[in-house]
């Protein structure tokens, strides 16, 4: 269940876990034993995968990552390159590449690859630049080529967290109208440095009221509801393109992370004082609150016995 080289900081996650049950909160939740087990294994995989986007950012990166017309395209991968490359505003397109189409289980990142790639077309792509320069002009393009971009005949979609998400251009809620209201909430000639810039002045360069900000501004996105703007931005914090951190769960309007707090504290309390539970919680394990609301939501589908998801 813990791995060897994980164990030190779940012994040190169980004492501190165990503290906060006797001293400050009692957590029902974590009886019997076997569930405390469970929740702890999953906030150590959950820090695993946070520190991974950190590791990966050390690695040397093949620019092919950042190739669409190849298999090996990946737009985590390629926000980090562009990063490096100092090309900012398409790193951040990259993290939004990431967030919305997500990885499919079996067709991986061919969504995010054929649109990112115009459909192999060696010439053009939607990058940054293209896409906030005519965003009707994308719109034109994607209704045309919808059924291409699905291959018809072979498995393919988005990703788990977006398995809801449409191709269509001209839907309220279609990838369509995803990409046009994130060029809008960005702003051009505003760049994405200066969108979080103000946001950190707003904050008063408080990181978690930052975070705050972005999170309730980021709603004009179309299609982006609470997960997709959590899961954007804390990626933005992961691969410090924005100096910002969640200072919340946000469980209001969330499915597994609300579940997995209602099972932790009792099903009789406020989402309101969830949170702040949550919040007090989280001070106490020092993890960061999105390892917290990820592995509240892995924990909850499986709280007596530790099952690693992914997606």
């Amino acid at each position: 269940m813990i791995r060897p080289g994980d164990r030190a900081l779940a012994r040190c996650l169980d004492d501190k876990l165990d503290t906060f049950h006797h001293t400050t909160r009692n957590l029902p939740g974590i009886q019997p034993p076997e569930r405390s087990e469970a929740f702890l294994a999953q906030v150590v995989e959950s820090v695993r995968r946070v520190r991974y986007v950190a590791t990966i950012k050390e690695r040397d990166i093949s620019e092919r990552r950042a190739e669409p017309n190849d298999e090996l395209f990946d737009p985590l991968k390629a926000a980090i390159l562009f990063q490096r490359q100092g090309e900012l505003d398409e790193a951040f397109w990259m993290v939004f590449y990431f967030v919305h189409f997500g990885k499919h289980r079996l067709s991986g990142w061919r969504y995010a690859r054929r649109v990112y790639g115009c459909l192999g077309d060696m010439h053009h792509r939607w990058d940054w630049a293209t896409t906030s320069a005519d965003p009707e002009a994308f719109r034109a393009w994607l209704h045309i080529h919808q059924q291409q971009i699905k291959v018809p005949g072979k498995p393919g979609g988005f990703g788990n967290h977006r398995k809801y998400q449409s191709l269509d251009a001209y839907s309220p809620s279609g990838t369509g109208a995803a990409f046009d209201t994130y060029v809008q909430w960005v702003g051009p000639p505003r760049t994405h440095r200066h969108l979080i810039d103000q946001a950190l002045a707003r904050a008063k360069w408080n990181p978690r009221g930052a975070f705050r900000n972005l999170y309730y501004d980021m709603n004009s996105v179309a299609s982006f509801g609470r997960t997709a703007r959590f899961d954007y931005l804390a990626m933005l914090a992961k691969l410090n393109l924005a100096a910002i951190e969640p200072d919340s769960t946000y469980l209001q309007s969330s499915t597994g992370p609300l579940e997995g707090a209602r099972q932790l504290f009792g099903h009789h309390h406020s989402i309101a004082q969830l949170d702040q539970w949550l919040i007090e919680l989280e001070t106490q394990l020092g993890v960061g609150m999105q390892v917290l609301e990820d592995a509240l939501c892995n924990w909850q589908k499986s709280p007596d016995a530790f099952i690693p998801f992914r997606g």
